[in-house]
């Protein structure tokens, strides 16, 4: 996720930013109440809370990691063509194999020992338990896992057919390419999950969300030649950006209308039903109109603050360090939010600012080795 080519454009480093600060939000909302699985959850204060906040990290969900493999294709593109295969798949091993394996062993654990050291036990006994034992939990580096298996796959199909052209031009950014790529990404999503749900792990790995990972990391390859990402206008981005506007509401109006709030079931993980399919087709709706806007908005943007070069470079490491940072915020604070009878909603936006700051505050620190410069 650091800079793998030179020239990149620095939009796309903005944007990196952007969804790093999203995925910490993401996992903080999910601690008070949204739906989804983290190490440490409370129950949400009420309904005003838990709506906006499980709201929040649908749209997330739509699109944010979606996009991060989507960039991350973008620039695998170059970065094999500038490497070569075999050093290509040892930076990766480097850059991706070694911070999964550290998340694993050592901060998965201490992410575990923050949330489940009792009163009467101490997180550092049962962090140095857990470590001794070998306890793996792979966190929020599932996604360097994924994208490593995905960078293998790449550098495989590129050296299995040489001739095939991997590449796509401008031409597609037109609304029906557009269209029948978010109808592809829907059926296949929902076909995946007739056979593996989402919530449900395989090797480690939520597959049920894949069919949109991996669509957009091989888009991302594909369009990198042609610089396809750079080329986004207004007059594409906003009328998708009012398509997902408009989409955003549907999905929670039909599970009214279907009775959810009564207490009829409104399953929409997978199987053969309606609200399967219509999560699955709602997704790239949103997600693709939240995209378009993200690369056009900052790539037109002007008078950008050079503080987005300075943190830039930090977005990996702080993504590697959120989990423990998230997770002690959230045990420390929970005394004040007793005593103080806060809502949910309050105490996701001062635990989500404080985590964003100190994950990235962490991650200038960690970058000042060289060693941890060289593989962050």
């Amino acid at each position: 996720m650091n800079a793998l080519v030179q020239n990149r454009s620095d939009f796309l480093d903005r944007i990196r930013v952007l969804l790093t600060a999203l995925v910490i939000l993401h996992h903080t909302a999910i601690m008070y109440g949204a739906d989804g699985g983290w190490y440490l959850r409370y129950k949400a204060s009420g309904v005003a809370s838990a709506l906006p906040l499980t709201l929040f990290c649908a749209i997330n969900q739509s699109f944010f990691m979606g996009m991060f493999f989507l960039l991350a294709g973008y620039f695998s593109t170059r970065s094999l063509a500038h490497k070569g295969a075999w050093q290509f798949i040892l930076d990766r091993l480097l850059r991706l194999g070694l911070p999964t394996l550290f998340f694993g062993f050592i901060l998965g654990p201490l992410t575990i020992a923050l949330a489940e050291a009792g009163p009467d036990q101490s997180w550092r006994a049962l962090w140095w338990y857990l470590v001794t034992h070998l306890s793996f939990n792979i966190g929020p580096l599932w996604f360097a896992y994924a994208l490593l298996i995905f960078s293998v796959i790449f550098v495989a199909l590129r050296s299995l057919f040489p001739n095939f052209s991997w590449r796509v031009s401008g031409a597609v950014l037109q609304h029906r390419w557009i269209a029948l790529f978010a109808v592809v990404w829907g059926l296949a999503a929902f076909i995946l999950r007739l056979c593996v749900p989402t919530g449900q792990e395989i090797f480690k790995l939520q597959l049920g969300y894949f069919a949109s990972y991996l669509l957009l990391f091989f888009f991302g390859c594909a369009a990198a030649q042609e610089r396809v990402l750079e080329k986004i206008e207004k007059a594409v981005a906003l009328p998708w950006g009012c398509i997902s506007l408009l989409t955003i509401p549907s999905l929670f109006i039909y599970a009214i209308l279907a009775g959810a709030l009564r207490g009829v079931p409104f399953h929409t993980n997978g199987g053969w039903s309606m609200p399967a399919f219509a999560y699955a087709m709602w997704e790239p709706f949103v997600a693709c109109g939240i995209m378009l806007l993200l690369l056009w908005r900052f790539r037109v943007a002007s008078h950008v603050s050079s503080a987005w070069r300075a943190v830039a470079p930090l977005c990996y490491a702080a993504f590697i360090i959120h989990a423990p940072v998230v997770v002690a915020f959230g045990v420390v604070l929970k005394p004040l939010q007793q005593e103080l009878g806060a809502s949910s909603l309050l105490m996701f936006g001062i635990t989500g600012l404080a985590s964003v700051l100190l994950s990235f505050a962490l991650a200038a620190v960690a970058l000042k080795l060289p060693i941890l410069k060289r593989i962050l």
